[in-house]
């Protein structure tokens, strides 16, 4: 019987990221952002480009999150509002569910992936306004969207494997948590396809740092307070998924995060409730662009 090749994660991002690339409307938007001869004006034309673009930035900068006392009727008074770099991550979080929307996966519901993703991405956001060494909210609720996005990746390319390691979750009574499953039976998990894949887009090294370590938080050398805080955001949303607000009902929380973040447990439950008061109105910006 002859043996199966190694997988590898390298090659299996490669062999997806023809598949899976950033839209136009994304290298547009960042263009206009980097370049210094670049005006507000000048990046407001680009996102006026893109007409479903511009409808959520609008639905965005007038949403609760932001809680604006006057309409905001314009793309320029959005980005005044919302500030370039959050519409630059609006923009790519949107590109992001886009590019994985044509991505078939049959064993987990793109609904209930994106529900966590969005509960992650709100606790992470109000988690990084009540740190004292304070993280920026809008850059860590794009982390928190992304942050397992390799699970996709894997889904799409490696079904039998992934059905193995949610198999083993199960069996284990959810003992054994997603990620070590993986790392079982494929010899890497979905934070590390996911880093990869983000290095590839050549993304913001905090977000690549978010996404690959985001389970091994000892590992992140750039971004370590990022990277705790998304790390207890991610338990945060497992809690508000659950409408529990006892962290022994999920998986545990590193206890490095706590000394990174100089967050403590008895601050859980804020980010929990605000993420279950708003996630309706997130997953109408974000979840249905990948549906």
């Amino acid at each position: 019987m002859q043996q199966q090749a190694p997988i590898d994660a390298n090659q299996l991002v490669e062999n997806v990221s023809g598949l899976v690339t950033l839209p136009d409307v994304y290298i547009r938007i960042s263009r206009a952002i980097d370049s210094p001869k670049s005006s507000s004006a000048d990046i407001a034309k680009a996102v006026s480009q893109d007409a479903s673009f511009t409808v959520r930035l609008l639905k965005l900068a007038n949403s609760a999150l932001y809680s604006c006392p006057a309409k905001v009727d314009s793309v320029g008074k959005a980005i005044t509002l919302i500030g370039i770099a959050q519409v630059r991550n609006l923009v790519l979080s949107m590109s992001v569910a886009r590019s994985f929307a044509g991505l078939s996966n049959d064993l987990v519901s793109m609904e209930n992936f994106w529900k966590h993703s969005v509960l992650c991405a709100l606790c992470a956001r109000f988690l990084a306004s009540e740190m004292r060494r304070r993280c920026d909210p809008d850059a860590m609720f794009t982390a928190g969207l992304l942050h397992d996005i390799g699970e996709l990746i894997i889904f799409n390319r490696l079904p039998e494997k992934a059905a193995e390691a949610l198999t083993m979750v199960l069996d284990s009574g959810e003992e054994v948590g997603v990620y070590a499953a993986e790392r079982e039976v494929m010899g890497f998990d979905h934070s590390l396809v996911g880093g990869l894949l983000a290095e590839r887009w050549n993304l913001p090294s905090v977000l690549q740092e978010c996404i690959a370590c985001h389970h091994n938080i000892g590992s992140a050398k750039q971004h370590p307070k990022e990277v705790a805080l998304i790390h207890i955001a991610n338990v945060c949303a497992l809690m508000a998924e659950v409408d529990s607000l006892d962290p022994d009902d999920v998986e545990p929380i590193d206890p490095l995060a706590w000394e990174r973040t100089e967050l403590s447990p008895e601050m859980l439950e804020g980010p929990v409730r605000k993420a279950q008061e708003e996630l309706q109105e997130a997953q109408k910006l974000f979840v249905d662009v990948a549906s």
